[in-house]
């Protein structure tokens, strides 16, 4: 080959013509020699998170609006992101062995849903990054040191009905059904929630007075004491029904319901999700949010943030529901004023 070119310098007519090919042949013939072809970049796998949920509840608009939180920060289920979910069905005692369970999987990251479930994760892992959602008062609750500086591993959302926000309830339900002048309250004196539930029992009896309604107690924890409480309800004399924020309300909110249709009493709640189910009225936080913007926490800690750092986000968006099929049911007509004020009026 060297012979070759050298003779083909010695053609003056013919030389950038033929040498300069040769030469880029050959070098380029050289390098695929020693060198081989080139390869394309190798592409890398996507790390697939592992997500732990655990709830007191079924799945419902709280998970579902977390899972469209997660999709809103790009993470797909089956592809770069795996949630790993365990509802106790209103059982609160299975909480810790839920969330045990739930830790052996190795996860990324906890979401505790509401108080019970924070506990039991914070009660069980002290290095698994944990973020809860739907909680009233996670510093009176013990979860964290304070809501700009959580420390240690845990961080999230709240979402709680506090004793200023249900203080508004016996005025809403006046409001809207005017002659209601005698309300059946029902609370949990055993409630996750105790701090909570102590201050909305102290607002809404205050609340009640300037309204000069009268209110019955009425104390249930369990399914047997809920029957109880139904019963004793039902003999009162009560024209409506106030339910204070509770999980354990919460996860038998379809039988709360139909227990207050049954006798026609008008009901306020909590949350949206009784309303959903056929309440009359509810009125507190909007629970979807609280758990996408836990979503936002995960998304957060899964990019290399520390639980510790991250300040709690307290509840911002209040929701006033009202049911109008359930109150022309119940034979009412509720007031434009009200219909006004809902953000939500489910027909």
């Amino acid at each position: 080959m060297t012979t070759r070119v050298a003779s083909s310098f010695r053609k003056p007519v013919c030389r950038h013509r033929i040498v300069v090919p040769v030469m880029v042949t050959s070098l380029a013939a050289a390098v695929l020699l020693f060198t081989g072809p080139v390869a394309a970049p190798a592409q890398q796998t996507p790390r697939v998170y592992r997500i732990g949920f655990v709830s007191p509840t079924s799945s419902g608009p709280a998970s579902d609006a977390f899972r469209q939180g997660l999709r809103d920060a790009g993470y797909v289920e089956g592809e770069n992101v795996v949630i790993e979910a365990r509802f106790a069905e209103g059982h609160q005692e299975r909480l810790p062995e839920l969330v045990r369970e739930v830790l052996r999987l190795k996860v990324d990251v906890l979401v505790a849903a509401a108080g019970s479930a924070a506990l039991a994760a914070k009660q069980t892992t002290t290095t698994v990054p944990i973020v809860f959602a739907g909680v009233s008062d996670p510093v009176a609750l013990g979860l964290v040191a304070s809501l700009a500086r959580p420390g240690g591993n845990i961080t999230g959302a709240t979402a709680g009905v506090d004793g200023r926000i249900a203080g508004k309830l016996p005025g809403l339900l006046k409001d809207t059904v005017p002659h209601v002048s005698h309300v059946a309250v029902l609370w949990n004196s055993k409630s996750t929630n105790w701090s909570s539930a102590k201050e909305s029992v102290k607002e809404i009896d205050a609340a009640a007075r300037a309204r000069t309604m009268k209110l019955d107690w009425f104390d249930a924890a369990d399914a047997a004491e809920l029957d109880r409480a139904f019963a004793a309800i039902a003999t009162s004399r009560a024209q409506g029904i106030i339910v204070i924020a509770d999980p354990f309300f919460f996860v038998n909110r379809v039988k709360l319901v139909r227990f207050a249709a049954s006798k026609r009493l008008p009901a306020a709640y909590f949350f949206k999700a009784f309303a959903d189910a056929g309440g009359l009225m509810s009125y507190g936080p909007s629970l979807e949010e609280s758990f996408r913007r836990a979503a936002r926490y995960v998304d957060k800690i899964l990019k290399g943030a520390k639980p510790a750092d991250l300040p709690i986000e307290q509840s911002t968006t209040f929701e006033l529901a009202i049911n109008l099929k359930t109150a022309r049911t119940l034979g009412l007509t509720i007031p434009q004023s009200m219909l006004h004020r809902a953000n939500h009026v489910i027909d």
